[in-house]
């Protein structure tokens, strides 16, 4: 974990996800430990985090333990990384991607975030 990415349970979220989003956006992934695709998608989110130094938070929702928020969001799939800015949902994907596709998709959302100040 990185000063930027840290674990979101139930009880934290409107701290950790929702408040911390206005000050910078929120990648927030929902997955499962027993999910192949998660464990492909985990290490390439971290790596991003990293690359982008600071840009962005990454909060790390296991699924199983925190089922309330992936039905809020309305998880129909992991993984699932649902973006945060300014206190509220901006963009999603569903599945692993590749390093370029999440380059795209985090510029997108830095771009959305920078764009309502």
């Amino acid at each position: 974990m990185s000063d930027y990415s840290y674990n979101v349970e139930e009880a934290d979220f409107e701290d950790l996800v929702v408040a911390r989003s206005h000050q910078l956006p929120v990648l927030m992934d929902i997955s499962a430990d027993w999910c192949a695709p998660c464990k492909v998608l985990a290490p390439l989110l971290h790596k991003m985090v990293i690359e982008y130094d600071g840009k962005f938070f990454l909060g790390i929702v296991d699924a199983d333990e925190n089922m309330r928020i992936a039905g809020r969001h309305k998880v129909r799939g992991f993984p699932t990384v649902v973006a945060y800015s300014h206190g509220v949902e901006v963009a999603r994907f569903h599945s692993s991607q590749t390093a370029g596709f999440l380059r795209e998709f985090i510029d997108g959302v830095l771009a959305k975030h920078h764009a309502a100040l």
